[in-house]
């Protein structure tokens, strides 16, 4: 089994694959104040509830945009699962070619939906990641990297209309049955979630300019099924879309050690 850890900004997502087949997922807060010993107490009693034991694992990958806990989770693996995880970096074998002006700005996560989505969906591509930030990101239809744009989560404006006013309150992120709002949690959630399905329209049609009309449009993130609902741009919805390409790197990673050219050679 194979143990898939996404570190996000708001939560850790973790799948476990047997074979090509994701069998669970499980979602903790994301807390960089929580020690190792913590989160491995955590995460095994998670895992138990599902009817997996640590020892059922043999293999573990990890994506991260929260550096301290990078360092927490891999020794989760260590101590608590006895594996040394495959932590996606800058050199790590993707088969993915980056253009971006500067490919050790790209959030690991980026690149592992990008190589999630050539493998399932095809190319060109665009990704669309609804998470603490709202990402962008573009495939050619050589299976290139080319770049993205990012803009603030839903939940991230939503706070922040919350905590710099005096009169504005938390809502629940849902449309509302109008888009003129006739009161003021109706006008939240309108400017917020219909808002949002704007901006997704407008950049997913600014990306079509420039990849191609025919590109596949993907959504994967938390929050994604608050936009989905409400437009038709998405062509596929996978919120495991992550935890996918981590399996998928973690293979092709474990074929390049596995083959001849890199097996010692007798004698040595």
């Amino acid at each position: 089994m194979l143990l898939s850890i996404d570190i996000g900004n708001t939560s850790v997502t973790l799948g476990v694959f047997e074979g090509d087949h994701l069998t669970t997922t499980l979602r903790v807060a994301t807390d960089t104040r929580r020690l190792a010993d913590e989160y491995g107490l955590l995460l095994t009693g998670l895992l138990r509830q599902k009817g997996i034991e640590p020892s059922q694992l043999d293999a573990a990958c990890i994506c991260s945009v929260v550096p301290p806990l990078t360092v927490v989770l891999d020794e989760v693996c260590q101590k608590f699962f006895d594996l040394k995880p495959l932590t996606v970096s800058v050199g790590t074998r993707t088969g993915l070619k980056i253009l971006y002006d500067s490919p050790r700005d790209v959030g690991t996560d980026r690149i592992v939906d990008a190589v999630a989505a050539i493998e399932l969906y095809g190319t060109p591509a665009i990704i669309v990641d609804m998470g603490t930030a709202t990402v962008f990101d573009g495939v050619t239809r050589d299976g290139e990297y080319l770049g993205g744009a990012i803009a603030p989560g839903i939940s991230l404006a939503a706070e922040s209309l919350f905590l710099n006013t005096s009169q504005l309150r938390r809502v629940e992120l849902q449309a509302p049955i109008t888009a003129i709002g006739r009161n003021t949690t109706a006008a939240l959630q309108s400017g917020l979630v219909l808002g949002y399905v704007g901006l997704v329209t407008f950049m997913v049609e600014r990306f079509k300019n420039e990849l191609g009309q025919d590109a596949k449009v993907i959504g994967t993130g938390g929050l994604i099924s608050v936009v989905a609902k409400e437009t038709k741009v998405f062509d596929e919805i996978n919120p495991d879309l992550t935890l996918v390409g981590l399996r998928l790197i973690h293979q092709m990673n474990q074929q390049r050690a596995n083959s001849p050219a890199n097996q010692p050679a007798k004698g040595e």
